[in-house]
C-alpha cells in the first residue's frame, strides 16, 4: 500500500502542473471504487479552479473554492499526469482534466477512494480523529514519550496507529526503528526520554530519506510523473530476512505481530 512517502512523492510530482489551473472536466470511467464516486461531482467541479494540492497522512487532498476532493490509492493505485488525449488503460477510472493534462487514478483493486468534503477537509470523518504528522513540529520526543506512559503496545504498533500518529506505515516502522536501534516489540510505556528522542529522529530521517528517493516501488506503485520510487533500495531491515545486518552481520530476523511481518536485527535492536 502506499505510504506517506509515496504520498508525498505524488502530491510534489503533481502540484507544479496543476495548482492554479481550471478543471475542465471530471471523467469517471467506473465510480465502483472502495467509496463509489459521488454521482455529482463532475457537474460541482467542472469549471472550477485547483486552488492548492495537499497531503494529511495517507490522502492526497484537493482543494477548490467549494471544497475539497479527498482522494486515497488504495492498495496499489496511483495519480499521474498525463496527456488528456492518451488512451485509458483497463484500471484507468478517473481522469480530473486540465485542457491538455489530466491527473489519472489508475487502482488495479479499486480499493481507493475520491470522496468529497465541502467546507474544511479537516471535518470530514476520515480525517477528523488522525494523530500528529511525523515531519510536523507537533510530533517531538516530549510529545512521544508523554503519550507512550503506560502504554504495554509494542512500540512499533504505537507508530502504526494513526490516531497516535499519521503516515509511518508497517515499512518505515519498520527502518525507523532499526536506525533508532529500537526493538519493534518492546513496550511503548518502556521507552525513556533518551530512546523517544533517537525514535522521533529516526522516523523524520527515513521518512525523509524515501520522499527524497520517491518512496518504494512494491507491486506496481509509481508516483505522479509515472516513474518509480527506489528507498526499497536502501531497507536495512524490512523484507530482508535472513540477509546480513548492513551494521553488524547478524542474520535479519522476521516474526509476525499484529498479523504484520515485523524485520528487525536482533543484535542491533535488542529489547531493554
Amino acid at each position: 500500500m502506499p505510504e506517506l512517502p509515496e504520498v508525498e512523492t505524488t502530491r510534489r510530482g503533481i502540484r507544479p502542473h496543476v495548482e492554479g489551473r481550471v478543471l475542465t472536466a471530471l471523467k469517471v470511467r467506473n465510480p465502483r471504487l472502495r467509496v463509489p464516486v459521488p454521482g455529482e461531482l463532475p457537474a460541482l467541479l467542472a469549471g472550477r479552479t485547483l486552488r492548492a494540492v495537499g497531503r494529511r497522512a495517507k490522502y492526497l487532498l484537493l482543494d477548490f473554492d467549494a471544497g475539497t476532493v479527498i482522494v486515497h490509492l488504495g492498495m496499489s493505485g496511483s495519480l499521474r499526469l498525463v496527456r488528456s488525449e492518451e488512451p485509458p488503460g483497463a484500471h484507468d477510472h478517473v481522469d480530473f482534466v486540465f485542457g491538455a493534462h489530466a491527473l489519472r487514478l489508475r487502482d488495479p483493486r479499486r480499493f481507493g477512494m475520491v470522496v468529497w468534503q465541502e467546507g474544511e477537509a479537516a471535518r470530514h470523518p476520515l480525517l477528523a480523529r488522525l494523530g500528529p504528522e511525523p515531519l510536523d513540529g507537533a510530533f517531538d520526543a516530549a510529545w512521544l514519550h508523554k503519550l507512550t506512559r503506560g502504554l504495554r503496545a509494542p512500540i512499533k504498533h504505537v507508530l502504526m496507529d494513526s490516531h497516535r500518529v499519521v503516515g509511518v506505515g508497517n515499512i518505515y516502522a519498520s527502518e525507523s526503528l532499526f536506525r533508532a536501534r529500537v526493538h519493534p516489540l518492546e513496550a511503548a510505556g518502556r521507552l525513556g526520554p533518551r530512546r523517544c528522542a533517537r525514535l522521533v529522529a529516526a522516523v523524520r530521517e527515513t521518512l525523509a530519506a524515501a520522499i527524497a528517493a520517491g518512496g518504494s516501488t512494491l507491486r506496481d506503485f509509481v508516483g505522479g510523473d509515472g516513474q518509480p520510487g527506489y528507498f526499497q533500495q536502501q531497507y536495512f531491515v524490512y523484507g530482508r530476512e535472513g540477509e546480513a545486518c548492513r551494521v553488524c552481520a547478524t542474520p535479519v530476523r522476521r516474526v509476525v505481530s499484529a498479523q504484520r511481518a515485523t524485520f528487525f536485527c536482533p543484535r542491533c535492536q535488542r529489547r531493554g
